[in-house]
């Protein structure tokens, strides 16, 4: 993630309006923007079979996924996390939600320090919001914080299965990690066969 120098601070309207022509995403955090990196190909794995599953469960129902193209506000913070579920999507602004009831984010060594303490710390607090779920994509561990767990994690691995309890969703962990290239999977896989 690259700022733009630190006297660049730029308003909320400044940086919506930018990011509606911008050929790169950027967070905008207490005022500074932030030039989103591309994401590996186990990243985009992880996310979209993650995407796909809630989509189908959710289809036709009020709840909707959303990727990592919707921006999330919170207060005059924004930031892309990498799939949401929205139950009450305001469609007067369509190009952000504050309401989400899940977050997921795929940890990287380049994220994982922001993803496991700003990102947390501002999630935990939108009223909405019961599930914060974190996916290592560099070995197989899936955290999930629940709100009516006092935000606590549990994490889950390779035989386990999570339950997304704000969406009545139960997936094996392998399902999560499917076609992810790693060691844990290579060794999980080969067991298997």
């Amino acid at each position: 993630m690259l700022a733009i120098k630190p006297s660049d601070l730029i308003s909320v309207d400044d940086y919506l309006t930018g990011e509606l022509s911008s050929d790169i995403k950027h967070e905008l955090i207490d005022g500074y923007v932030y030039a989103m990196a591309g994401a590996s190909a186990n990243h985009e794995r992880i996310s979209v079979n993650v995407l796909r599953k809630f989509g189908n469960h959710l289809e036709n129902q009020p709840c909707e996924p959303f990727g990592s193209d919707m921006k999330l506000r919170i207060n005059s913070n924004f930031f892309y996390p990498d799939m949401m579920v929205d139950c009450r999507f305001d469609n007067s602004e369509p190009y952000f939600t504050e309401t989400p009831m899940i977050i997921v984010e795929v940890l990287s060594k380049s994220t994982r320090k922001k993803d496991t303490t700003l990102k947390f710390m501002s999630y935990i607090n939108i009223p909405s919001l019961q599930e914060y779920v974190l996916i290592e994509q560099d070995f197989v561990d899936v955290q999930v914080f629940r709100r009516n767990e006092g935000w606590i994690p549990s994490h889950y691995f390779l035989g386990d299965e999570v339950t997304f309890e704000s969406i009545g969703l139960t997936l094996p962990v392998e399902d999560i990690y499917h076609r992810v290239q790693n060691d844990d999977m290579v060794e999980f896989l080969a067991n298997k066969a």
